[in-house]
């Protein structure tokens, strides 16, 4: 499960950038993680909750986790059919061909934090 690893990197990060702002806590994250991204917005939702509880970084028992799910969206660059394909590479459903470019949905990011500099809820 790599979502451990990457959520471990998400909060050391995120912490690593509160502190230099002067925050002492982390209320919320949001992470952008898209269809096809390779990452278990589930998975990563269980790390965090692991991390959460165990008081990493500056996560405590209050601080957030919102993740945002980005569709994925390919583009026939034959037709310009725009359609959600189920693989990266699928087969345009208006014109039958294999021809189509990704233009959304590989996201995976922190998008934003939320900090605060008391230990308050």
């Amino acid at each position: 499960m790599h979502e451990m690893s990457l959520m471990y990197e998400i909060i050391q990060l995120v912490s690593k950038d509160a502190i230099s702002r002067g925050f002492r806590r982390v209320k919320q994250v949001q992470v952008i993680v898209g269809d096809l991204s390779n990452v278990l917005p589930d998975a990563l939702e269980a790390a965090f909750f692991y991390f959460r509880k165990e008081n990493l970084g500056l996560l405590d028992e209050y601080s957030q986790l919102e993740i945002v799910r980005e569709k994925a969206t390919t583009q026939c660059q034959t037709c310009l059919h725009e359609f959600e394909p189920d693989f990266r590479i699928a087969l345009c459903p208006k014109c039958g061909l294999l021809n189509g470019l990704l233009i959304s949905g590989e996201t995976f990011r922190v998008e934003s934090y939320e900090g605060c500099d008391v230990f308050e809820n």
